[in-house]
């Protein structure tokens, strides 16, 4: 059976915010998975159109590394500080899951652990690989991969919920009449590691998955 052709080999682009195909673009031509030459502007919305995402690697790289930075912190400093008359109590993102099993609520606690915790690790590690196997060429399990990152991008869609566990445990402290919850620095952080992986996910073009794969039927 005769190859599908690619998009390229058809002359044929998509805009990657309006989802206009156009004609192939004069003097835009792929290297290394970047553009250069002549851009040329979508004539639907005027986006500048690209055949890949401009700096893909180097830029989800970046982004990645440095959520995974942000993050650190965003563990090992507290998030929030409880006050009363009697005691004052800083409580870290684990502190507070350990504190609300202890309180008999191991469903929230369940729900803070994989918002916070488990979420956050494993867009490291998926970005991570997909990074890794792209840049090596690697054709193993290819529509896995590409699955795997569209899963990540919807992760990406709930990825606030990670901020929200802030105000989550907030509102679960029980006040007495005198009172008081601050947030700590460990919430910037945190929110810096959330902004910092949709980021990232949104830097990765998935189309380099594909690079170097012969399509025939």
């Amino acid at each position: 059976m005769s190859a599908l052709l690619r998009a390229d080999e058809l002359g044929l682009i998509a805009c990657r915010v309006c989802g206009l195909v156009c004609r192939n673009v004069p003097g835009d031509e792929r290297l290394n998975g970047d553009d250069v030459g002549d851009a040329m502007a979508c004539p639907r919305c005027g986006t500048t159109l690209h055949r890949r995402k401009p700096n893909s690697y180097a830029r989800t790289w970046a982004l990645l590394i440095a959520a995974f930075i942000m993050y650190i912190p965003a563990n090992l400093l507290p998030i929030m500080r409880t006050a009363s008359l009697n005691d004052v109590d800083d409580n870290t993102i684990i502190s507070g899951v350990v504190e609300l099993w202890r309180a008999g609520s191991p469903n929230l606690a369940v729900i803070v652990f994989t918002a916070s915790i488990v979420v956050p690790v494993l867009k490291f590690l998926a970005l991570g690989a997909l990074l890794v196997s792209s840049q090596l060429g690697s054709d193993w399990a290819r529509v896995q991969r590409a699955k795997l990152f569209r899963l990540v991008e919807l992760i990406g869609y709930w990825s606030m919920l990670d901020v929200f566990v802030v105000a989550l445990l907030t509102a679960l402290v029980r006040f007495s009449v005198l009172s008081l919850v601050e947030p700590l620095p460990g919430v910037i952080f945190f929110g810096l590691t959330v902004v910092l992986t949709m980021l990232a996910s949104m830097s990765f073009d998935p189309r380099l998955i594909w690079d170097g794969r012969d399509i025939d039927e």
